[in-house]
């Protein structure tokens, strides 16, 4: 059985079954690394992925793509949109009670068509999801060893390199909510980072990273987690540049991160290999 940030998941988590076409595979130094970019599910395989989910998805899902990682069939982790969601608060406690929530019901109810009172839940689609251990994987542990962002400042060759979305939702129009994964192969490491980025416009902004670092040389597997969140007027203001200049980097994780405050981060660490 494999296991959904640690946790075992169920044997349907891997949902749709994946075509073999439009992948990508890369093999290194005894990895498999893969990728696969597909259009947004049609109205079939939404339906079924809200009945299995429970919530109603978001308004883009990728739920065919997928990146893996995959050590000579002893070790793999792997980011999907549909792993991603069941992570996703399903008991409303953790909802944005703010007056956006009622718009985005109703536009929802009209885009997708959904008849029945689905129960609440986070309609922000926030997820702490950090990857679907594969079966038979060894899991990870807690560890104070961090990732070497030293190694991966040098001017190393990039070997592979994919950017894959796995959903996206406007929030009613009133900002943004999206998980992509992105992934680069280095001659002697690799760095994946799964984020989830959520933006509702004039109230708050929240950053979720995985980082997942594998060193070739060792078979250490460094899994870092980070999230951050903060008040969307106070990040605004702390902002340096012109007005344009501010609207432009609030819309970039990249330029808001060092400005979002952390909330939680996790280290945790694996030995693969021999």
């Amino acid at each position: 059985m494999s296991t959904v940030n640690g946790t075992a998941a169920t044997a349907n988590s891997q949902f749709p079954s994946l075509p073999a076409t439009a992948q990508k595979t890369y093999n290194h130094r005894g990895w498999r690394i893969r990728t696969q970019k597909l259009p947004i599910l049609k109205a079939g395989p939404i339906e079924a992925m809200t009945e299995k989910l429970g919530i109603a998805p978001p308004e883009m899902i990728f739920g065919d793509n997928f990146v893996s990682l995959e050590h000579e069939g002893d070790w793999g982790i792997q980011f999907n949109a549909y792993d991603a969601l069941d992570c996703v608060d399903k008991t409303g406690e953790k909802r944005l009670k703010v007056a956006y929530s009622r718009e985005w019901h109703s536009s929802r109810e009209e885009n997708h068509e959904i008849k029945e009172v689905i129960k609440p839940f986070d309609w922000s689609y926030t997820t702490d999801y950090k990857g679907t251990i594969a079966p038979q994987s060894k899991d990870f542990t807690e560890s104070d060893k961090a990732i070497p962002i030293d190694l991966l400042r040098r001017p190393d060759p990039i070997l592979f390199f994919d950017d894959v979305m796995l959903y996206e939702d406007e929030l009613a129009d009133n900002g943004i909510a999206m998980l992509s994964c992105k992934i680069r192969v280095m001659p002697s490491r690799l760095l994946l980072l799964a984020r989830f980025f959520m933006r509702l416009d004039n109230v708050l902004l929240r950053l979720h990273d995985t980082r997942v670092y594998v060193d070739f040389d060792t078979g250490d597997v460094v899994r870092e987690y980070v999230g951050k969140e903060g008040e969307y007027e106070a990040v605004r203001t702390a902002l340096p540049g012109s007005r344009e200049d501010v609207l432009a980097k609030m819309r970039d994780p990249n330029q808001l991160s060092e400005y979002l405050p952390v909330q939680v981060r996790t280290l945790e660490h694996v030995k693969v290999g021999n």
